[in-house]
């Protein structure tokens, strides 16, 4: 069963509505956006004034650590003072590894995350089991879980079962493994449990910092659930985004791969800054997906060339520049009277560790940069290719959905160099690219694809969120030898970076470091923006690394684990360092941490000098 009712229509999947205090959530709800606190749950004061900003700045929803029994009391002294100052908007407690603290918040808020992969659950890395301790284990869930369903049901709170990637619960792991359809049979087995003992006030999560997971988990969960009769809401976000232009880009490929598809009824962006900083951009996308519209002649089909669910490239043919198993291309297109060495120079100048587009193409004032190859009459026009400025010898086809029929097919299958550019013009351009491409596909043409689409944006986040949103999608499917991302208003230096950015954020293509880097709550254990800061200063020159800049070991360890370093937040004041899952250099003091990881990269022959 499929997991979107029409990948070519826009619409939001229908789930059921879920009450959280004065703000429901699926059903007819728009679509909330959320954050988290970062300050100590048990410093009240420091609590409700981020509340306040974060509430202020447009949230629906705020969550607070809640990791000991002790957190969850105070989330009452909390909520009256947050009432006391005239908010009473839904506060969400979040719990990992003591049922006993799950049971105080719902007390007090209005719901409650919790998390499959350790609650209740505590065994270490690795180890087996037998079936009948599978059956035990499970039974251990369902007893710890009937106290914390009878106060919710009491206090009418809501539930959010959250999984995340990094921390699945090694019973999960012995079974599914560490991917997708572990995560959905973990939130599977509590949802059977909460529906057993007829509690529907449900909310479901499947994040991870790896987009490719995340989306192919959502994606699965809604199928199953579907197959079995259940249409819960789901919560979307990307974990451990990172900070500035990459944890935006990152967390709008993979939220905005499912808003594409429309799932989600609830988002978080999750960047290292202030949390109130991510209701903006969460605002952003929301509002760009609440727009869209699908042209009523774009032609659905029912073939299909991609796996929702697992990734493969889509086959093209190789012309040894583009094409086959070479990662897709940045083209950027220059301004009239800009000068392509010009271009060079200057970007080379401002681009830093980012790499120059692969092509870059110079408007001419006598022909087209890029012609449509079609005559008057409908036909493909072979003469009009051939004044088309060739690209090492292939000729660039544009098209559009509009164009898509039998005598393209026919055309094409006479030029198989010919490299087609699918320009997607309307409001839904996941929808109008898949209409193209499938197409294409299903009548057997493997013509390299480069996916192109114009922005008018002056506002650079809302680039950033849009091209990320719109492109990584179809990256995430495996579409796509090359991204053509046309930013007039915007300097190309930007157009350039939020390119590869969105190439690497679908992990398709890496030209830069990475940080798998967390927003920090009110279990971190150092100040996570300032190390995370010092962090990308001293390593934002070792390109393709992965580094994980984590605040706590909740999720630290598991989170980052394709990661090739990690720093993790052990205790006060203290660090431990990883070499991918190993754990090296325990309890290191904070002061000399970042030293130590420096050195711990170096020992391993991944340093370079600037």
């Amino acid at each position: 069963m499929s997991y979107c009712n029409n990948l070519f229509n826009y619409q939001r999947a229908q789930t059921v509505q879920v009450a959280i205090g004065n703000q429901p959530l699926g059903g007819s709800s728009p679509i909330r956006v959320q954050s988290m606190t970062t300050t100590n749950t048990l410093d009240t004061e420091a609590t409700v004034e981020q509340c306040i900003r974060i509430f202020d700045a447009g949230a629906d929803y705020v969550r607070i650590t809640a990791q000991g029994i002790q957190e969850a009391e105070n989330l009452k002294n909390i909520r009256k003072a947050l009432q006391q100052r005239g908010y009473n908007l839904p506060l969400v407690a979040d719990i990992h590894f003591n049922p006993k603290a799950a049971e105080v918040a719902a007390q007090y808020v209005e719901k409650v995350r919790i998390n499959p992969g350790n609650f209740a659950e505590r065994r270490p890395a690795g180890a087996t089991y037998t079936e009948e301790e599978l059956g035990e284990a499970q039974e251990r869930i369902t007893v710890a879980l009937a106290s914390f369903i009878a106060i919710c049901k009491e206090h009418h709170t809501a539930v959010r079962i959250g999984v995340n990637h990094g921390s699945l619960s090694e019973r999960m792991v012995n079974q599914f493994g560490d991917t997708p359809e572990g995560m959905v049979e973990s939130a599977l087995e509590f949802l059977r449990i909460f529906r057993a003992a007829n509690f529907h006030n449900l909310v479901i999560s499947m994040k991870s910092s790896n987009t490719r997971v995340m989306v192919q988990a959502v994606r699965l969960l809604a199928s199953r659930m579907k197959a079995e009769g259940m249409a819960y809401p789901l919560h979307l976000g990307v974990t451990e985004a990172g900070n500035s232009r990459e944890g935006r880009i990152k967390s709008a490929v993979g939220i905005g791969a499912l808003l594409a598809d429309g799932l989600g009824d609830t988002i978080r962006v999750s960047l290292t800054e202030e949390p109130e900083y991510e209701i903006p951009v969460a605002q952003k996308l929301v509002n760009y997906f609440a727009k869209r519209t699908t042209p009523s002649d774009m032609v659905a089909t029912d073939f299909t060339p991609i796996n929702s669910y697992s990734y493969d490239r889509l086959a093209s043919t190789d012309l040894g520049w583009i094409g086959g198993s070479i990662p897709p291309l940045v083209f950027v297109q220059l301004r009239d009277g800009e000068n392509v060495e010009t271009a060079k120079t200057s970007l080379a100048s401002t681009l830093g560790a980012t790499p120059l587009p692969d092509i870059i193409i110079q408007p001419s004032s006598t022909n087209k940069t890029i012609a449509t190859a079609f005559a008057s009459d409908g036909s493909f026009s072979k003469e009009l290719v051939t004044h088309v400025e060739q690209l090492n010898g292939a000729a660039m086809v544009e098209i559009d959905y509009t164009v898509v029929g039998n005598k393209l097919f026919a055309a094409l299958k006479e030029n198989a160099s010919a490299v087609i550019i699918v320009n997607s013009t309307t409001q839904n351009p996941v929808a109008e690219y898949r209409s193209v491409i499938y197409r294409l596909r299903e009548a057997e043409l493997t013509n390299p694809i480069i996916l192109k689409r114009e922005y008018a944006d002056n506002d650079v986040e809302a680039f950033q969120l849009k091209a990320a949103a719109d492109f990584g999608a179809m990256l995430l499917d495996g579409v796509g030898d090359g991204i053509y991302v046309v930013a007039p208003n915007l300097p190309l230096a930007e157009v350039v970076t939020t390119s590869f950015d969105i190439l690497q954020s679908a992990r398709v293509r890496t030209t830069k470091t990475e940080y798998i880097s967390c927003p920090g709550c009110g279990r971190t254990l150092y100040n996570l923006q300032e190390v995370a800061s010092q962090i990308k200063a001293r390593t934002c020159h070792l390109t393709g690394l992965k580094i994980g800049i984590m605040g706590c070991i909740v999720n630290g360890p598991g989170e980052m684990a394709d990661a090739d370093y990690g720093y993790v937040g052990a205790g006060p004041g203290k660090i431990n360092l990883y070499k991918q899952k190993e754990l090296v250099k325990k309890n290191i003091p904070q002061s000399d941490a970042l030293e130590e990881l420096i050195s711990l990269i170096r020992e391993n022959g991944d340093w370079k000098e600037r």
